[in-house]
């Protein structure tokens, strides 16, 4: 009997030995695969994706049932436009934290890259309904993205007036509310969101470019020539650099 007592000890000594050791094995991996991450997160502030993808890569081995790595997983194939892989790392991420809404807004953003629009609205739509999220003009923003790719105008300039209520000056929604309001014919209200848009996004090209568009179709020629031309400027070498300039030549020729 005093065996077996001293048998059973001996099994038990062992169990807790190498649970603690798979412990201790556990808490070193998550401690190399976050160095990795954070690598791979200075890579990605210096924009230098491959980089970044590479040190994520390297802490999945390590250990990959970290909700926050298979963001950042998800956010460089976004970088590198693979939209798919990203899809997945951001599912993964929740299938890991069911309730984690960065996860899922970052989800919608590669539905609507890839063009699911069905998709991002179910994703953004549950990050707008998350009383904890603390950033819901920017699913509100995507929303009316949405909406206004599909072609529901109306929807789209609801979706981008709600995150404006709670971020007035936000200026990705004020950009897309003032090409909704161009879709609508409401060409005062289009001019008056994208001034204010410009003025907090100087030296976004394409804010100017859609300025003078607005500017032109309420006739004043003066000022869309100069948006034009501005857009041409930071835009140089650019795709929308080029059709701003060919505006402003257009402009130049009929004056």
């Amino acid at each position: 009997m005093a065996v077996r007592k001293w048998q059973i000890m001996t099994c038990l000594i062992i169990a807790f030995s190498l649970i603690a050791c798979a412990g201790r094995d556990l808490a070193v991996n998550k401690k190399r695969a976050r160095a990795y991450q954070e690598m791979g997160e200075a890579y990605m502030m210096q924009k230098s994706y491959t980089m970044a993808l590479r040190e994520f890569l390297r802490a999945e081995l390590i250990y990959e049932q970290d909700p926050y790595l298979q963001i950042n997983l998800g956010l460089a194939f976004m970088a590198k436009k693979e939209y798919e892989k990203a899809i997945s790392h951001f599912q993964y991420a929740l299938e890991l934290k069911p309730d984690f809404s960065p996860a899922r807004n970052n989800l919608g953003a590669a539905y609507m890259e890839n063009e699911n629009w069905n998709d991002a609205i179910e994703c953004f739509v549950a990050v707008k309904n998350d009383l904890l999220y603390e950033t819901p003009h920017f699913p509100l923003t995507n929303i009316g993205f949405v909406y206004y790719q599909n072609g529901d105008y109306n929807k789209s300039i609801s979706s981008y007036k709600e995150a404006l209520e709670l971020m007035p000056e936000f200026p990705k929604a004020l950009h897309g509310l003032g090409l909704a309001f161009m879709k609508t014919e409401r060409y005062d209200e289009a001019v008056k969101t994208l001034e204010k848009a410009v003025k907090k996004m100087p030296k976004e090209t394409r804010l100017h470019l859609d300025m003078g568009n607005a500017y032109r179709s309420i006739h004043e020629y003066d000022k869309a020539y100069k948006s034009f031309k501005q857009a041409a400027v930071l835009g140089k070498g650019t795709q929308w650099g080029e059709v701003a300039e060919e505006n402003a030549r257009d402009l130049w020729l009929v004056d």
